[in-house]
């Protein structure tokens, strides 16, 4: 599956990307905030991520990419995730393109598409020390729950408190019916 935004083009993940995955995640700035990439972050790592088939197709991943005439630029991952019942939003934005407004352009369009699979409710955390995260599920519509839990953080090896917001995706298809 593929999407555009106005900037980015949201595609799969092929084998092949492993080079560039290294090149966007292998900074402890961006693998610190992300639940399951370790840190360091290896060839390894990034091989088997690319290499990962998304098993199911209602829970889509994509690389956010930027085209330009030289091709086009990693700029980060976006998807949705099923595990234990839950459909859970991920992301991460490679260190040059912060603050450019690629996590939200990326994660509305994974959104967007979570609402034509028929997903009724995501949820989402950030961890307390990654204050941008939070503002950027903010900007998505999220809404804070109120609760913290104790998250898994590879990358610092220990759990790792983390603020949790939900959105329910039927505001998102009301809006697009009233449009």
């Amino acid at each position: 599956m593929f999407h555009r935004t106005q900037r980015l083009l949201l595609r799969p993940v092929w084998p092949e990307d492993w080079r560039i995955l290294l090149v966007g995640i292998a900074d402890e700035g961006v693998v610190r905030n992300l639940a399951r990439a370790p840190w360091p972050y290896t060839e390894h790592d990034a091989q088997s991520f690319a290499a990962s088939p998304v098993s199911d197709p209602r829970f889509p991943r994509f690389l956010l990419t930027l085209p330009g005439q030289q091709g086009s630029q990693l700029v980060g991952c976006c998807g949705i995730d099923g595990r234990e019942g839950v459909v859970e939003l991920g992301y991460w934005i490679a260190r040059q393109f912060w603050g450019r407004g690629f996590a939200t352009e990326g994660a509305r369009a994974v959104l967007d598409i979570a609402t034509v699979l028929g997903h009724e409710r995501i949820v989402a955390g950030h961890y307390l020390d990654n204050p941008a995260s939070g503002r950027v599920l903010r900007k998505l519509g999220f809404q804070p729950t109120g609760r913290t839990e104790q998250r898994d953080c590879l990358a610092r090896g220990r759990p790792t408190e983390a603020a949790m917001y939900e959105l329910r995706l039927q505001a998102i298809r009301d809006d697009a019916v009233a449009a």
